[in-house]
């Protein structure tokens, strides 16, 4: 009887290893019957390259975890480049309001500025 069991032991686990290792074209598996290859662990296309980022990009941002927490490399990316982005828009903002102030100035000192409508202007008198 331990006989019979150890054989009937020995079949299962070689039935079983067979099936794992040489189990053709399954799911997961390649042409050639190896295993294929992982998915990877980043994504790399989380914030449009192409455009500016907008509100709705950030609210379906959703970066992958780690063992714990989320990946310092992806967080570090992403804050780059929002950090990026509004430091470009700081200075895109700072030059419009300079040109603003530069048109204001330009308009307050106008000759005859003081002058009120209908009269001469005082080089004129």
């Amino acid at each position: 009887m331990f006989w019979f069991l150890l054989i009937a032991l020995i079949v299962v686990v070689t039935a079983v290893a067979l099936a794992v290792v040489g189990g053709g074209d399954g799911p997961g598996r390649t042409a050639t019957g190896g295993l294929a290859d992982a998915p990877p662990d980043r994504i790399e296309a989380w914030l449009p390259p192409d455009r500016p980022v907008h509100r709705a990009d950030l609210e379906a941002l959703r970066l992958p975890m780690a063992v714990r927490g989320y990946r310092m490399a992806d967080v570090d990316d992403v804050l780059d480049r929002l950090g990026a982005e509004l430091a470009e828009r700081d200075a895109r903002i700072a030059e419009l309001e300079a040109s603003l102030a530069g048109e204001r100035a330009a308009a307050m000192g106008r000759p005859g500025m003081f002058e009120k409508p209908g009269e001469a202007p005082e080089e004129a008198r």
